[in-house]
């Protein structure tokens, strides 16, 4: 592990830009973090804490996997997923509009599920299960400026996204892990799965081999970019690894293109914590 972590550090000591990560041997246990408590901006990787915050609605009686939503157009404003270019006035279950919020980064879904979980109770329900330094501050995000301020963004850390990521795949298993989340083993399974079905995969599963499983969500913001995922050898959870990046420049001095060098860092990480662990 300290070789690994050295080598994590290192990548990240030669871009000029911000870059923390967290980190844990699923095996072993072993942790190792770098800026763990650092608030950055969440970008959508705050969508896995709305889909568990979710679930755990659904497990409470409060909604229903199978209820329809009506994609409504205040609800379109939006620039990512693929909802906002379609003719408002059609349903999809509440299942579905989690899955195509995590997936794709649907944002009409997200505000769609944002409203009915509700912004303040997804907030209470990231606390309570312990991402203290996580906030919400929005379903739909703002168009923001790149030296927009942090307390104007959803933001969180790489510790709680890596504490969020154990917890789910420990609740898959453990009931006593899923209450702690508000959830069941089932539940806590669909949301690995839906995670595991990310189509986005340009950074942590970029440099893996072909067909490697990785439960992850990516997020794209006006100061960086990131993603927060599950690392698996075969069907074997290998690690957790989130890895942000902020103040990433528009380009490098070389020209290569700022969200270019941030996904190249975070598919590096990925490829050096796979090396380094899926062969013992």
């Amino acid at each position: 592990m300290r070789e690994l972590v050295e080598r994590l550090d290192a990548l990240c000591d030669a871009v000029p830009f911000h870059a923390s990560w967290y980190l844990k041997d699923v095996a072993t246990g072993a942790r190792a973090d770098r800026h763990g408590d650092v608030p950055v901006p969440s970008a959508s990787t705050r969508k896995v804490s709305i889909m568990m915050a979710a679930l755990a609605a659904v497990h409470a009686g409060k909604l229903a996997l199978d209820q329809r939503l009506t994609v409504e157009a205040r609800y379109q404003n939006n620039d990512s997923g693929t909802f906002q270019h379609l003719t408002p006035g059609f349903w999809v279950t509440l299942r579905d509009a989690i899955v195509m919020m995590i997936i794709v980064s649907d944002n009409t879904c997200t505000g769609m599920v944002t409203d009915l979980v509700g912004l303040p109770n997804v907030q209470r329900w990231c606390e309570t299960v312990g991402m203290t330094a996580t906030i919400h501050r929005y379903g739909i995000p703002p168009k923001m400026a790149p030296d927009h301020p942090l307390d104007q963004v959803t933001t969180t850390t790489p510790n709680d996204q890596g504490l969020l990521l154990e917890l789910i795949l420990k609740g898959t298993n453990d009931p006593a892990v899923a209450a702690r989340l508000g959830s069941t083993p089932d539940l806590c399974r669909l949301g690995l799965d839906i995670l595991s079905w990310q189509k986005l995969k340009t950074r942590l599963p970029s440099l893996l081999p072909l067909g490697t499983k990785v439960a992850h969500k990516t997020g794209t913001g006006a100061r960086g970019y990131m993603d927060a995922g599950i690392l698996f050898k075969d069907d074997r959870p290998l690690c957790i690894l989130t890895a942000y990046t902020d103040r990433v420049p528009a380009a490098l001095p070389d020209g290569t293109p700022g969200f270019a060098a941030a996904a190249q860092l975070i598919g590096r990480m990925a490829r050096f914590c796979y090396d380094g662990l899926a062969a013992r």
